[in-house]
């Protein structure tokens, strides 16, 4: 009885405290693949077209899954007329849905930022976003504890709580600056390139009202620092690709750290484009306090592939049996991102 009580207490935990809270926003493991999700000054800086697919499934071993999806667009214009600086455009669209209840979320953001080319391997990035979040519930899903009769859950009990409303919109602004450092060599065999980004974001500083029940609560601002490195190890065909994030929201915070190691299966014909590079990479991530996260990325010339698995470590590992999510991303960018189109602008290959 203890048992199934706890069970119960532990899946009302996951449907109501988002609702009541100041609900967790949208967000992913594989972080790196997620660019204009966490910083809209990110985009249009290494990649002058670059399309990501994003979709997550987790706690399904717990609850109903949490299922999260959602595409973004960046496109440079016209970088390769101006030498000093450029603008970039990015178009997000993501949408979750999470728990018994259908806890949703459709956020569809349209960013903008200015890049400057601050030295011949480096560019400084400021941008703005805005957009809306459409959240919704289904009020008739909510099961609460006082209508637990001693045995099971009695939907005739009145629950003698405030029934919400099933959905509302948020106006949502954004704002972020970032830094990125791109040099290579003509060949990725050589690889003793170095790439990085570091970048600093501040999401609703506008502060909307979250709220089901018409409490007039504000969400807190949510606060980023990310940074990502691709470190070539010369003549070795091999790179160390660490990454970091921290974030900050109100009483929460969430740090991530990891690391790939990426091995170059075959280079690329710099000038002619006939030979396609093509590399793997894998490696792991630690969310703090929650989950480890193993990952695998293949890359070919224009497009990569990342698949990851969130192995839960929090206090729900023993209810979840260490069952997290399954997460998959596609990317699809203008340069493969090896040798001279590392990130380098100045020194781009010849084909497209």
């Amino acid at each position: 009885m203890k048992t199934v009580l706890k069970m119960k207490k532990i899946i009302l935990a996951f449907i109501i405290i988002p609702l009541f809270g100041k609900a967790q926003d949208i967000h992913f493991s594989q972080f790196n693949e997620t660019p204009v999700l966490l910083n809209p000054a990110m985009s249009c800086t290494a990649f002058d077209t670059r399309i990501i697919a994003n979709y997550k499934n987790q706690w399904a071993s717990v609850t109903s899954p949490f299922q999260t999806y959602g595409i973004s667009i960046e496109r440079a214009l016209k970088h390769l007329k101006l030498k000093k600086a450029y603008t970039g455009m990015s178009l997000s669209i993501y949408n979750d849905k999470a728990g018994d209840a259908g806890l949703g979320s459709l956020l569809v953001n349209l960013g903008f930022n200015v890049i400057l080319k601050t030295g011949k391997f480096t560019k400084l990035s400021a941008g703005l976003g805005g957009g809306i979040n459409y959240r919704t519930i289904n009020p008739s899903k909510l099961q609460w504890e006082s209508q637990y009769n001693g045995s099971t859950y009695d939907a005739a009990i009145a629950s003698g709580e405030k029934i919400p409303k099933s959905s509302f919109v948020q106006a949502d602004f954004v704002g972020g600056l970032a830094y990125h450092y791109a040099k290579s060599e003509h060949f990725i065999s050589a690889q003793d390139g170095t790439k990085f980004d570091i970048g600093f974001s501040a999401f609703h500083y506008n502060m909307p009202t979250y709220s089901f029940v018409n409490s007039g609560d504000k969400q807190f601002t949510k606060f980023i620092l990310h940074s990502n490195f691709d470190i070539g190890i010369k003549n070795a065909g091999m790179a160390i690709v660490p990454s970091f994030l921290y974030s900050r929201q109100g009483p929460s915070q969430e740090t991530n750290v990891g690391c790939m190691f990426k091995y170059i299966i075959q280079d690329q014909s710099v000038y002619t484009g006939i030979k396609k590079p093509c590399a793997i990479a894998i490696g792991a991530f630690y969310r703090v306090g929650d989950a480890f996260i193993p990952s695998l990325l293949f890359q070919y010339d224009k497009y990569a592939f990342t698949v990851s698995y969130d192995l839960n470590t929090s206090q729900l590992a023993g209810v979840s049996k260490a069952k997290g999510g399954l997460e998959f991303s596609l990317r699809f960018n203008t340069s493969p991102g090896y040798g001279k189109a590392l990130g380098n602008s100045v020194n781009r290959p010849t084909y497209k």
